[in-house]
C-alpha cells in the first residue's frame, strides 16, 4: 500500500497503465502511465539542477497538476506563495532532462511519510486523509469525474485531483462555455456544477 504521494503516483501507473487518468484541453487523454511519464519529466527537469525547497505552478493549465505531482515525487514542497516551476521544464528544453534522472531515483528512499509536502501536511497524513476522503466519496477505477479548468489553482480542486488519483479514477478538465447569446441561438443546458464542498477542508492543518 502506498505511504506517500510518490508511492501513489507510481504505483496507480503500474497497476492501471492504459486506463485513462486525465483527460485536458491539449494533452486530450493520458493513460496513467502517460500521467506519470509527464508528471517524472517535470521532476527530471527540476532536479537537473538544486531546485529551491518549495515551489509552485500557476499557468491554468494541465502542467500545473503535473507540477505538483513532480513536487511530491521529488520530495519538495508545494508553496503557492514559493517561486514558480521554470517554464523550460514544463515541456520546454528541461523537460525530462536527462542529468535529473539520478537525482530523481535517490528520492525513492528520501521520501517518506514523514516527508513534507505542503508547510503544515506530510505525506503521510495527506495519504490519511485521501484515505478517509475515499471513503465518503466511494470514488473507484470507473469514476469519471469533471473539473473545472479554470479553478485549477485553488485548493478544492487540487485535492480533487489528487481524489481522482487515489482512487483511480478518471479526471477530465473541461473549460466552461461562455453563455449563448443572440436572438436565434438555442437555449444551452448549463452542466452540472460541480460541488467542492467535500474538499474544503482538505488541506487545512486541522480539518
Amino acid at each position: 500500500m502506498a505511504s506517500t504521494l510518490r508511492d501513489l503516483l507510481i504505483q496507480r501507473a503500474a497497476r492501471l497503465q492504459g486506463r485513462p487518468a486525465l483527460t485536458t484541453p491539449g494533452w486530450g487523454t493520458l493513460s496513467y502511465a502517460q500521467l506519470r511519464n509527464r508528471a517524472e519529466g517535470v521532476a527530471l527537469g527540476l532536479l537537473a539542477a538544486q531546485p529551491p525547497p518549495a515551489v509552485c505552478s500557476t499557468t491554468g493549465t494541465a502542467w500545473d497538476w503535473a507540477a505538483e505531482l513532480a513536487v511530491a515525487a521529488s520530495g519538495l514542497i508545494w508553496d503557492p506563495t514559493g517561486p514558480s516551476v521554470p517554464s523550460e521544464v514544463l515541456g520546454g528544453p528541461r523537460f525530462n532532462a536527462e542529468e535529473g534522472r539520478g537525482a530523481y531515483h535517490a528520492r525513492e528512499e528520501a521520501v517518506t511519510g514523514a516527508t513534507r509536502f505542503s508547510a503544515d501536511l506530510t505525506h503521510g497524513e495527506l495519504m490519511l486523509r485521501l484515505r478517509r476522503l475515499n471513503a465518503i466519496l466511494g470514488w473507484d477505477h470507473d469514476t469519471r469525474v469533471e473539473l473545472p479548468l479554470a479553478r485549477l489553482g485553488e485548493p478544492a480542486l487540487r485535492a480533487a485531483l489528487w481524489s481522482a488519483l487515489y482512487a483511480g479514477g478518471h479526471a477530465v478538465l473541461v473549460v466552461e462555455a461562455p453563455p449563448a447569446r443572440g436572438l436565434l441561438t438555442r437555449p444551452r443546458r448549463p452542466p452540472s456544477p460541480w460541488d467542492s464542498a467535500p474538499f474544503e477542508t482538505f488541506w487545512s492543518p486541522s480539518p
